[in-house]
């Protein structure tokens, strides 16, 4: 599987590769030899722990690196007043009171919870290249869908958006 990627996202994500084999790898391997001195091994539950923390950085590490090899590279090519990456909108939703906002982005900064969509979501990819206005039809399969209509849309940029999503 190929992640869309900005630059940023993946300079984001080589710098916690650096950061992870610069600093937690030293850490995590003074913690295993601090663990194993201890003594029995057999029942040595911090010894366990710390071989854990380290091999789940290793693993982290090489996730992190194979994003980055098979990655696409894409930028945000939409019109200041159009529906884009790093983009917040604001919709309605047919039958609803209240608008809803989220932010388009891209697949490893997801969490919808927090109002961040992919541009790949049914939400995301309905929404995109559209603009102020415009109401359009939302398809979550082959059965079902929804109308939701642009209030707004704000040019927010890649900052706002700091953290990778956790795998």
């Amino acid at each position: 599987m190929h992640d869309k990627l900005t630059r940023s996202d993946i300079e984001k994500m080589q710098e916690e590769i650096d950061h992870r084999k610069l600093v937690v790898r030293k850490e995590a391997i003074e913690a295993v030899k601090e663990a194993r001195a201890q003594g029995d091994l057999s029942e040595n539950f911090e010894y366990y722990a710390a071989k854990r923390e380290k091999n789940q950085n290793e693993s982290r590490i090489r996730y992190l690196e194979r994003m980055i090899k098979t990655a696409i590279v894409v930028e945000d090519t939409s019109a200041e007043d159009e529906v884009g990456l790093n983009k917040r909108v604001t919709i309605l939703a047919e039958g609803e009171d209240e608008t809803e906002e989220y932010k388009i982005v891209t697949t490893v900064r997801g969490n919808s919870l927090n109002g961040l969509i992919t541009a790949e979501s049914p939400l995301g990819a309905a929404l995109m290249g559209h603009k102020v206005g415009d109401v359009v039809y939302v398809k979550v399969n082959d059965r079902a869908g929804y109308q939701v209509e642009i209030k707004a849309i704000e040019n927010t940029g890649e900052e706002e958006t700091d953290t990778l999503r956790k795998f």
